[in-house]
C-alpha cells in the first residue's frame, strides 16, 4: 500500500471519529436524550468533574507523564505532517561539468525531455515522469500507455536504451534508475462481419 493511500485512510478515519464525537456532543448539549454508554447523564454535566480533575494532582509522576505524552502526541502529529508535505519530486539535478563547479539542471526540464523522447516510441500513446531520489542520484519513475498491438517487453527494452539513455547520457550521470509502469490503451471490441 502506497504511502499516500495510508495517510487519506488515516486521516478519513481520524476525520469521522471526530466528527461522530462532536456530534454526539453537539447533540446532547442541544438537548437530545443521551444513548446509555454515553459518559454522562445530561447537557449540563460537566466534562470533567472536580474530584475527577484534582484526583492525581499531588502525585509525582502526573504532570510529567501527562506532558510527556502531549509532547510525544505534539511530534508524531508533526512528523506526519512533514511527510504528507514533504516534496516527492526532485526539482535539480547537479551536473558535472567536469571543471569541478558542476551545474543544475532543472528536474521538470528532464521529465518533459524524458517524457517526449519517450512519446517518439512505436506504441506508446501516453507517458507520464516523474525524477525522485537526490540531486546527485536522480531516479525516474514513468508510465507509459501502450497501444493494443505492443509487445510490453520490446517497448520497455526501447524505452531504457533510447529514452531512459539520452536522458542519463545528456545530464551526465552515471546510472540512472527507473521504474517503470507499463499501461495498455483500453480499446472497444472490434465488431467481425
Amino acid at each position: 500500500m502506497r504511502s499516500g493511500t495510508v495517510n487519506r485512510v488515516l486521516l478519513g478515519l481520524v476525520g469521522l471519529l471526530l466528527l461522530a464525537v462532536g456530534g454526539a456532543v453537539l447533540a446532547v448539549g442541544l438537548g437530545a436524550p443521551p444513548p446509555r454508554w454515553w459518559l454522562h447523564t445530561g447537557p449540563h454535566d460537566v466534562l470533567l468533574s472536580t474530584a475527577e480533575r484534582t484526583r492525581w494532582r499531588d502525585a509525582g509522576w502526573w504532570w510529567p507523564t501527562v506532558i510527556a505524552a502531549l509532547a510525544l502526541l505534539v511530534l508524531l502529529a508533526l512528523w506526519w505532517l512533514t511527510a504528507i508535505l514533504r516534496r516527492r519530486r526532485l526539482t535539480e539535478v547537479l551536473v558535472d561539468t567536469g571543471d569541478g563547479e558542476g551545474a543544475l539542471l532543472r528536474g521538470k526540464a528532464l521529465e518533459t525531455a524524458l517524457a517526449a523522447d519517450a512519446a517518439l516510441q512505436q506504441g506508446v500513446s501516453h507517458t507520464e515522469t516523474l525524477l525522485t531520489g537526490r540531486r546527485t542520484t536522480p531516479a525516474v519513475r514513468a508510465w507509459l500507455r501502450l497501444e493494443p498491438d505492443v509487445d510490453p517487453g520490446k517497448a520497455l527494452t526501447e524505452f531504457t536504451a533510447q529514452a531512459l539513455a539520452h536522458a542519463r547520457e545528456s545530464a551526465g550521470l552515471a546510472s540512472l534508475p527507473a521504474e517503470v509502469r507499463l499501461r495498455a490503451v483500453k480499446h472497444r471490441a472490434e465488431r467481425v462481419s
